[in-house]
C-alpha cells in the first residue's frame, strides 16, 4: 500500500534535502509536485485541495526559512499533516458496555464483509479474550450463512444455529436471546450486501440497527476501489450512521488514496485494515506508522510487534543459545526463512523498514521475493536429517537428488550452500566475540 505514493513523495523530498536553504518558490515547486502525487494516488480533490493549503501556510513561513535544515523541516510539516489527516491517534474499538453487545458489519457485495467478520472475531478472542457469537444476516447470497459457519469453525468461533427461511430481523431477535443465554461478551453481525448502494439496502441495515442496537457499526470497504470506496463510505455514514472503517486488499491496492480520503470525508476512524485472505491478517489502523510507511521512513513498532506474534518464544530462546555456542545448521536455516514467510515474507518485511521505496526497484530485479524463500525452504526439506545436520555430506549425487526431490537445479542447491556457508561464518564469528564482545565491537566486530 502507498508504493507508488511514497516513491513520489521521496522523490520530491530528496530534492529539497539537497538544498541548503529554500525560498518561496522551492516550496511551490516541491507542493506542486507533492499535489499531483495525491491526486495519482487517488486522494480525494477536496482533501488534496485542503493538504495543500495547510502545508504550505506553515512550509512558506519563517519556521522553516530559518530552520537549519529546511528541507526536514517541510517533511516534519508534511508528517504532521498526514498524521491529522488519517486521524492522528489509533481508534479502538468500543468495548465499555454491559455484555452481551453488539457490533453491526456493513458493506456492499464484494468487499470482503464475511470474511473481515471472521477476522474481527478472533482479533476480539486473541487480543480481547471475548466471548463472541457470529451471526449472518445475509438470506440473500447463496451459502453466505454456511461460509461464515465454516469460518467460525476454522478460528474457534461459535455461530448461530441456521434456521432455514428466517427473515434477518428474525435472526437479529433470535441471536440477541441466544447470546444471553450462552453468556456471550459480544455478537458480530455480518449484514447482506449490495451490488450499488440503494434505498433497500439501505432501508434493511436501518431496520436491523434500531433491533440491535450496536456499539459500533463498520463499515467494509475495498481499498482497490478508490474513489469510490470513499463514495459508499459517506453514502453510508450519512444514512446509516457509522462508528468506524475497515479497509480490506489493503496489500493489494499501491496507491492508497481511499485511506487518506475516508477520515475527512466521513469523520469516520479508520480502525482496522485487512492484509491478506488469512483471518489473522487484520492489522490495527496506526496513522503515525501509516505516515511513517508513506514517507518511506519505516514502521519499525509495526514489525517488532508482528515477529513477537509469529516468533515462538521458546524456540527462538533455543535458536539464540546455539548461536552463541557458534552453532547453526540448514534446520535452523529453514526455521529463519519460513518464520520469515510468517511474519509477512520479504515484500511484507520490507516494507517496514526505512528507505526501501528509493531500492525497491533493485530488490525486484534481483528476485527476492517470497517464491525464492520457498524455494530455499524446499531444497533443506529435501535432504535427509543427516545432510541439514552437515552440509558437507552433499556430494555431486545427493545434490542431484536433492534437486530433482524438490523441482530445482544443481545450481540453485549450490546458491543455497554458498548462502549458508556465509551466515554459518558470521553466527561462528559471533559465537567467538561472545555477547559481551557483540555489544561492544558491534557488527564492525563481525565484518572484520
Amino acid at each position: 500500500m502507498f508504493q507508488s505514493l511514497s516513491q513520489r513523495l521521496t522523490a520530491v523530498f530528496d530534492k529539497l534535502r539537497g538544498r541548503g536553504f529554500l525560498n518561496e518558490a522551492d516550496v511551490n515547486s516541491a507542493l506542486r509536485e507533492i499535489r499531483v502525487a495525491l491526486l495519482e494516488a487517488d486522494v480525494a480533490l477536496p482533501v488534496v485541495k485542503e493538504f495543500i493549503e495547510q502545508v504550505r501556510e506553515k512550509a512558506v513561513g519563517q519556521e522553516v526559512i530559518r530552520s537549519v535544515a529546511p528541507g526536514q523541516m517541510v517533511v516534519k510539516i508534511v508528517y504532521d499533516h498526514l498524521v491529522a489527516i488519517l486521524g492522528q491517534t489509533a481508534e479502538p474499538l468500543n468495548l465499555s458496555a454491559v455484555s452481551p453487545f453488539s457490533y453491526l458489519v456493513v458493506g456492499l457485495q464484494g468487499s470482503g464483509k464475511t470474511t473481515t467478520t471472521a477476522k474481527l472475531a478472533r482479533y476480539l478472542m486473541e487480543k480481547h479474550q471475548k466471548k463472541v457469537l457470529l451471526v449472518s444476516l445475509d438470506v440473500y447470497r447463496p451459502a453466505a450463512q454456511e461460509q461464515l459457519a465454516i469460518l467460525g469453525r476454522q478460528i474457534d468461533c461459535p455461530s448461530l444455529e441456521i434456521l432455514q427461511n428466517q427473515l434477518p430481523l428474525d435472526i437479529a431477535e433470535r441471536a440477541l436471546r441466544e447470546a444471553k443465554r450462552q453468556g456471550m461478551d459480544i455478537i458480530l453481525f455480518d449484514t447482506a450486501g449490495r451490488l450499488h448502494v440503494d434505498t433497500a439496502l439501505m432501508a434493511e441495515v436501518v431496520n436491523l440497527k434500531n433491533v440491535i442496537q450496536p456499539l459500533e457499526t463498520l463499515l467494509v470497504a475495498d481499498a482497490m476501489t478508490g474513489q469510490d470506496a470513499v463514495t459508499i463510505a459517506d453514502q453510508f455514514h450519512k444514512q446509516v450512521g457509522l462508528t468506524g472503517l475497515i479497509l480490506t486488499r489493503v496489500d493489494g491496492d499501491s496507491r492508497g488514496g481511499a485511506a487518506l480520503s475516508m477520515r475527512s470525508v466521513t469523520g469516520c476512524p479508520i480502525k482496522f485494515m485487512g492484509m491478506g485472505e488469512k483471518t489473522s491478517e487484520l492489522e490495527v489502523f496506526q496513522p503515525e506508522r501509516i505516515a511513517n510507511r508513506i514517507l518511506d521512513r519505516g514502521d519499525i513498532l509495526s514489525l517488532v510487534e508482528r515477529a513477537t506474534e509469529a516468533v515462538n518464544q521458546e524456540d527462538a530462546e533455543k535458536l539464540a543459545k546455539k548461536m552463541q555456542k557458534g552453532h547453526f545448521d540448514l534446520n535452523d536455516m529453514a526455521k529463519h526463512l519460513e518464520q520469515m514467510i510468517k511474519m509477512g515474507g520479504v515484500s511484507g518485511l520490507l516494507s517496514f523498514l526505512p528507505g526501501v521505496g528509493k531500492v525497491k526497484d533493485k530488490i525486484k530485479q534481483a528476485g527476492l521475493d517470497d517464491r525464492l524463500v520457498q524455494r530455499q525452504i524446499a531444497i533443506v526439506k529435501s535432504m535427509t536429517p543427516q545432510e541439514r545436520r552437515d552440509y558437507r555430506l552433499l556430494n555431486a549425487s545427493r545434490k542431484r537428488r536433492v534437486a530433482a526431490g524438490c523441482g530445482q537445479t544443481v545450481a540453485d542447491v549450490n546458491r543455497l550452500i554458498k548462502q549458508f556457508q556465509q551466515m554459518q561464518t558470521m553466527v561462528k564469528q559471533m559465537g567467538k566475540l561472545g555477547q559481551k564482545g557483540l555489544m561492544r565491537q558491534g557488527l564492525g566486530g563481525l565484518l572484520r
